[in-house]
């Protein structure tokens, strides 16, 4: 999520949740804004996308 602060949200909430003698690190790179688009077309590109395309008509029946 491209969500302002999400980073250091997630950081404390599981910094919270999490044992003190453990590190939490989140990362969240300026990048992650496409990576919808790459994991669609990585998605897309299976050979076995085809067999999971679900149309319309299914859908309604």
């Amino acid at each position: 999520t491209m969500f302002p602060g999400i980073a250091d949200r997630m950081s404390k909430e599981i910094s919270a949740l999490a044992p003190s003698s453990m590190k939490i690190k989140v990362v969240a790179p300026p990048e992650r804004k496409y990576s919808v688009w790459i994991g669609g077309s990585i998605l897309a590109s299976l050979s076995t996308f085809q067999q999971f395309v679900v149309s319309l008509l299914e859908l309604i029946y």
